[in-house]
């Protein structure tokens, strides 16, 4: 299975880092995965409802240019479906099952994703009714995959 995280902005804090390339280290052994950063677009603290739609319009635009036609969208939003780590196991089981070996997960910058994108998506995911900084948010998600293929293969991990 081919997984791309697809996110908005650069990761900047060490310790996410070293926390993001342990787990995709031992997701190797399990699946391709990449995490593919477009650039956040440049905004000002304050932005009226016009302007935040503006922005998150242009960071769709970058998305959407790295999914493939026939790839699996899950996007990461709020209002998106919560799952436990056993059914986030058995989706990605499902979706092996059923042919789909490129998936995407998609998480947006500061202000979330753009309706094109979450149109574009085959499915929304919500890791909680909390906000999260989507930097943290790479590192939450990289873990739930990784211990979703524990899952899948019966080993020692989900306590």
């Amino acid at each position: 299975m081919n997984i791309s995280i697809i996110t908005v902005g650069k990761l900047k804090e060490k310790y996410l880092k070293q926390g993001i390339d342990e787990y995709l280290k031992r997701l190797s052994s399990y699946a391709k995965v990449e995490v593919i950063e477009v650039p956040d677009e440049k905004a000002p603290e304050e932005l009226s409802e016009t302007e935040m739609v503006q922005v998150k319009d242009k960071e769709g635009e970058r998305i959407l240019a790295k999914i493939h036609p026939d790839t699996y969208v899950i996007a990461l939003a709020i209002e998106g479906k919560l799952k436990s780590s056993e059914e986030l196991a058995d989706t990605l089981d499902k979706l092996a099952t059923y042919g789909k070996s490129k998936i995407a997960f998609v998480i947006g910058g500061s202000l979330g994703l753009s309706q094109q994108v979450l149109n574009r998506s085959d499915e929304k995911l919500s890791f909680s009714k909390m906000t999260f900084p989507h930097q943290l948010m790479r590192l939450i998600l990289v873990e739930q995959v990784y211990r979703a293929y524990r899952i899948n293969r019966g080993e020692p991990y989900h306590k």
